[in-house]
């Protein structure tokens, strides 16, 4: 019984290594198409409700408002094998088999937005909007060099924050949000047989919670410059659901177990500061700094039957920041650009296949226009050029047993990014 519950719960910690950095390493800041047009360089200081998920102080002053947006995200890439090799037990050490180079592996996929807000009386409002922070899918096939770190990444994320906003004097208003989110996640992977000539083996673990969180942030507004600074909390996930491993043979077949499981990590705080500039009439320069608190992201916690394994991880805190201008033709038309630099939390000794990520530089180009006399389109496109980056992913199977077995994944990554956003904003 000893032994199948070690087999059992070394793939289930290999497997949930993997999907933490999968939901750790890819936040979506896609959650406004204004936004996206300027690099995301002036949302913390701007009013109205498209700006809520960087500031709850942003519907402090701004009239009866709706917006709903969706941004298309399209990531095209190569993820090329550079010498990855499989240890059995004996010592005995094979290069790992499969097609060496996987495409495109981050599939394409759509964040919503959706955001309404009224002011309550002379100094009040209040607002409710929806974002989806995690949101995408990796697949590679199931002959792909990877298999031994990822198959399948699936994450969907809903956020639903409740605001409230408050104009304390004539420049300065403040506001507090209580975020609700709900996770759900799929993700699978390949274990070796005690054979290079056997078949692989298969782990799943999916599963789905309610987590919460809070924001808060403030605005203050001078003559032609405004401020504004925010913070979102660190949000502590717990997913229950199924935990899988089939397919192993022989002395393996012990491990293979069907049953319920969790997992819990920690998503990282995020401190944004920010100022606009309205240098004239026409034109307002911005610019937006983020601290992002990854260290948080200490562990992977995975319950099963057999106890808790705590998994340690290196993830780093970073900060991006950009800068962008948003320039008014006319009363109906604004057209802004931006540029923003967003370093990645993965360290590069320790990358995974499923976040084949790198640090990044974002090019966003976007306009408003008034459609009606309440209703306004935003519509927007940005270019992410990632800078070439590497796998470097251990992962011991069975460890603890006599069939201990070690994947070695090292590998290449070249890609490209674009982001093509539409939204529609509306008083009421």
């Amino acid at each position: 019984m000893k032994l199948i519950r070690i087999l059992a719960s070394s793939g289930v910690a290999a497997l949930a290594t993997a999907s933490a950095a999968h939901a750790a390493g890819f936040y979506l800041q896609e959650q406004s198409v204004r936004g996206t047009g300027r690099a995301y360089s002036g949302e913390v200081a701007d009013q109205g409700v498209e700006s809520l998920w960087w500031n709850p102080a942003a519907i402090a002053r701004s009239p009866r408002e709706g917006y709903v947006g969706a941004n298309g995200i399209f990531v095209s890439g190569k993820v090329a094998d550079r010498g990855s090799t499989v240890t059995y037990p004996g010592g005995a050490t094979a290069p790992v088999s499969g097609q060496p180079s996987a495409y495109n592996p981050i599939q394409a996929g759509v964040a919503p937005n959706f955001a309404i807000a009224t002011p309550v009386g002379d100094r009040f409002a209040i607002g409710v909007s929806v974002a989806a922070p995690f949101n995408f899918t990796t697949k590679y096939p199931r002959t792909a060099w990877t298999r031994y770190d990822a198959l399948l990444s699936r994450l969907n994320t809903a956020d639903l924050q409740l605001t409230g906003a408050m104009r304390v004097t004539d420049w300065l208003d403040i506001g507090v949000g209580a975020d609700a989110q709900h996770t759900e996640a799929k993700l699978s992977q390949a274990s070796p047989n005690l054979s290079p000539l056997l078949p692989d083996g298969v782990s799943q673990l999916s599963g789905r919670g309610w987590n919460y969180g809070w924001t808060a942030g403030a605005q203050a507004h001078l003559d032609r410059l405004t401020f504004g600074g925010s913070y979102r909390s660190a949000m502590d996930h717990d997913l229950n659901g199924r935990i899988f491993v089939g397919g192993l043979l022989g002395p393996l077949a012990a491990g293979n177990v069907d049953a319920s499981g969790s997992a819990s990590f920690t998503t990282p705080w995020i401190a944004t500061l920010g100022a606009r500039w309205q240098v004239t009439d026409r034109l307002t320069l911005d610019a937006q700094a983020q601290r992002f608190g990854w260290s948080e992201f200490d562990a992977i916690r995975v319950s099963t039957a057999a106890g808790t394994q705590a998994i340690a991880q290196n993830y780093r805190d970073t900060t991006s920041g950009g800068v962008g201008a948003d320039f008014a033709v006319n009363p109906k038309l604004t057209l802004r650009a931006g540029v923003q630099y967003d370093p990645t939390p993965t360290p590069s000794s320790l990358r995974t296949a499923r976040v084949p990520d790198g640090n990044r530089w974002l090019f966003g180009l976007g306009a408003t226009g008034q459609a009606t006399r309440n209703l306004k389109i935003d519509v927007a496109a940005a270019y992410i050029d990632f800078q070439d980056s590497t796998v470097n992913h251990d992962t011991t199977f069975y460890a603890g047993t006599p069939a201990a077995t070690t994947t070695q994944l090292r590998g290449s990554v070249k890609g490209e990014g674009y982001v093509l956003s539409v939204g529609l904003r509306s008083g009421f």
